[in-house]
């Protein structure tokens, strides 16, 4: 069965990042590298920037892969949903219950395709849906037959088919929703027409808990900075084109690096180092690495990691759809 959601503690301190990085080693010839993702709850974008080179439909039996599961987390404040678009990921900040340490639940997302920027800035959860139906716009109807669809239906009823998934969550923003969808491989892509694409699965498990009127903030954060015991660490994302800046992606680094470091005084001592900085910022390394005086490169850190084996079966085709897979797939 898929693995569980993402959950983790917060940090305490001035620390702001979660999980651990590893590395699987595959036992099944037929699975492919967007099979590891889903069942760690990965997206696309992020399983094969982990694994340059590793073919992503046929890795083979006896392949080691790189699961990138340590999050750098979004800036401050964590409450309710925040959408990073170009990490291609929303953390959901849950209000701890009395007595519970705060946590944070992470996703992968699809993002919105070029021409159709989810906006940013701030709104709230208005309405849920369960089975949806989806008149489709009429621009999206014109996009389609433009690229030659002509069939390409007018209306989705309820069902695994529509690709509004099964569950819906509609934001205040004129129709963006946080929704399941009917194309799963297509988490941590650019596909949708502004939506918030989840797993299925995920859309399951964040239906119910999100209630109406929770808050949701979407940011343009290609650079996050992050600390654990001592070190720095940087993740960059290749920037989204829908959000022009006037500043350098290398700019906008160390306008990152300084914020953190003015946030987090002694949180990371001695001199910044910005040499290393922009050289990862150059790499576009999506996965959190760790930067300045004597840290370890990225290759010595994933070498020194031991493997497990991934003996999951593939998803397979029957798992293409809005609906959750089925346990033990």
């Amino acid at each position: 069965m898929p693995a569980a959601a993402a959950t983790f503690v917060l940090p305490d301190g001035g620390s702001n990042m979660v999980g651990h990085l590893r590395v699987v080693r595959v036992a099944n010839s037929r699975n492919t590298l967007l099979d590891i993702a889903r069942h760690y709850d990965l997206g696309y974008h992020e399983i094969t920037a982990a694994n340059p080179g590793v073919p992503v439909w046929l890795p083979g039996a006896g392949t080691r892969v790189v699961v990138p599961t340590e999050f750098i987390l979004p800036p401050k404040p964590w409450t309710g949903v925040v959408i990073d678009v170009p990490r291609r990921r929303l953390y959901y900040f849950p209000v701890p219950r009395p007595g519970q340490r705060a946590r944070v639940v992470t996703f992968p997302v699809g993002i919105a395709r070029p021409g159709w920027p989810t906006p940013l800035g701030a709104t709230r959860i208005i309405a849920k849906y369960k089975d949806p139906s989806w008149i489709v716009p009429k621009d999206i109807q014109q996009e389609h037959q433009a690229e030659g669809d002509v069939d390409f239906p007018s209306y989705f009823p309820p069902g695994p088919g529509n690709p509004m998934g099964m569950l819906a969550m509609q934001t205040g923003f004129p129709g963006i929703f946080i929704h399941g969808t009917d194309r799963p491989w297509g988490v941590g892509m650019q596909v949708s027409h502004g939506c918030v694409h989840l797993y299925p699965e995920d859309a399951a498990y964040l239906y119910p808990r999100l209630p109406v009127g929770t808050p949701v903030r979407v940011i343009d954060q290609p650079v996050l900075i992050g600390s654990r015991d001592g070190r720095l660490y940087v993740s960059v994302s290749s920037p989204v084109g829908d959000y022009p800046s006037t500043q350098s992606l290398a700019t906008r680094a160390v306008g990152a690096l300084a914020r953190f470091r003015a946030h987090h005084p002694g949180e990371v001592p001695g001199r910044p180092p910005w040499r290393e900085l922009l050289a990862a910022v150059a790499a576009r390394r999506i996965v959190p690495v760790a930067i300045g005086a004597g840290a370890a490169s990225w290759d010595t850190r994933v070498a020194a990691l031991t493997p497990a084996r991934y003996v999951w079966p593939p998803y397979g085709i029957s798992a293409n759809n809005a609906a959750a897979p089925s346990p033990g797939r």
